[in-house]
């Protein structure tokens, strides 16, 4: 298995390292040479890639990748896999066996704290989204007609090590913003490389949403996390007078219950189920911090 993660960022680092033991290679691409030593400290070949220009350097290790995780957000153009003037993805990759295609449950907008599945119909709000749906489109539709399997993972918010609500308390950003009935889903980020590694050594493509057992109200985690710090937790805010950026009011807009179903069906298990269980792990280890 040599493996290329397209985006190497926070979930392709965690990928990366869950199918480090599974593979020949590792080679992960970033736009900053900043990150180049971040990542090697990792143990995957960094590559620099902007999303738009293949290197000669990259050109070779697309030669030899046969396990492909995608990362980069696709743009108002498109995938970069398949934009304009991009080479044939046959010509790119010819041992291309399994693809990972990494999007968002945003895909399915908003459905007023319903559950939802794979196959409840989409109904992106958000440009993002829009054009989330579309590359999911393009890797299926190129899988079907090459024979590759093609998993795609629908991530929850993505939490962990470095990015949680520990850090946010002990920084002075968290914020309890209260809107009755809202519910948010997140995934322990080990979570979804525990996940690609299972999918991958299986060869299993499809649809998957990647994110734990218990969607809940974002207040509830930083209600959590103050109770295991033993401090007082902010002030509740409502969500009517929260100042917040455009961006982060679509996140409220979008209230819905994402079912993990097919993925424990398929076989596997979150190892953090829930909110609680990660955030116990987090603060008793150390992790929520890491130095």
């Amino acid at each position: 298995m040599n493996v290329l993660i397209l985006g190497a960022g926070y979930s392709g680092t965690a990928i990366a390292r869950a199918l480090a033991p599974l593979a020949k290679s590792v080679t992960g691409t970033t736009r900053s040479a900043e990150k180049l030593g971040r990542l090697q400290d990792a143990g995957i070949r960094p590559i620099l890639f902007d999303g738009a220009e293949i290197s000669d350097e990259l050109k070779d290790a697309m030669r030899d990748t046969t396990h492909l995780v995608q990362s980069i957000a696709p743009g108002r153009e498109g995938d970069p896999m398949f934009r304009a003037g991009t080479a044939p993805l046959t010509e790119l990759m010819p041992r291309l066996e399994w693809v990972c295609y990494l999007s968002t449950v945003g895909v399915y907008g908003d459905h007023g704290g319903a559950w939802v599945t794979e196959d409840t119909p989409l109904n992106p709000v958000s440009q993002r989204s829009l054009e989330r749906v579309e590359a999911e489109g393009a890797w299926l539709e190129h899988g079907a007609r090459r024979g590759v399997p093609v998993a795609v993972l629908r991530l929850a918010g993505i939490y962990g090590p470095g990015r949680n609500a520990f850090r946010n308390l002990s920084e002075g950003t968290a914020r309890r913003i209260i809107k009755p009935n809202q519910v948010f889903n997140r995934i322990r980020v080990e979570d979804i490389g525990a996940a690609s590694a299972f999918l991958a050594a299986r060869g299993m493509g499809g649809v998957f949403n990647v994110t734990d057992n218990e969607p809940a109200p974002p207040q509830d985690v930083v209600e959590e996390a103050a109770r295991l710090m033993g401090i007082e937790p902010p002030p509740e805010i409502p969500f009517e007078t929260a100042e917040m950026s455009a961006m982060a009011r679509t996140f409220y807009g979008e209230n819905k219950r994402v079912s993990n179903a097919r993925l424990r069906q398929a076989g596997f298990n979150p190892a953090f189920p829930n909110y609680r269980v990660s955030l116990a792990q987090l603060w008793t280890s150390g992790a929520w911090n890491p130095r």
